[in-house]
């Protein structure tokens, strides 16, 4: 098991993008949809610092918004479809990408959160 600054961003990357656990690349990160393990079956890895917070939704948002925007509006110029159209075409699209990205992007950045040793912030004492 190599060192967390030895491992190649590509696989930290690989690992986060098939929900995989960041130091080995082969137990599984989630043990629900959302719900992280509480450790790695492979390599005993204690999944307790992963917390992606709302970063995960955030890139997700705006991933999202703007291929859903640019789609629409490409629509609208080109054919002009009535409003509920737009309703029934937007919408499961929009629901389908933000499910859709939402894991491997959690898995994603907590895998560079161990990666790179990344804590929760704390205000230094003088």
């Amino acid at each position: 098991m190599a060192d967390r600054q030895q491992t190649p961003l590509a696989a930290t990357l690989k690992a986060g993008l098939f929900s995989r656990c960041p130091r080995c690349g082969k137990g599984k990160l989630f043990s629900g949809y959302l719900r992280v393990a509480p450790r790695c079956e492979v390599c005993k890895l204690d999944f307790g610092f992963a917390d992606s917070g709302d970063g995960p939704a955030v890139f997700i948002i705006l991933i999202a918004g703007f291929i859903v925007v640019a789609a629409a509006l490409i629509v609208e110029v080109m054919y002009q479809p009535p409003y509920w159209l737009h309703a029934a075409l937007w919408l499961p699209l929009t629901a389908l990408l933000c499910i859709g990205l939402l894991r491997p992007f959690k898995a994603t950045l907590i895998a560079l959160q161990y990666r790179h040793k990344a804590e929760e912030g704390r205000i230094a004492k003088r």
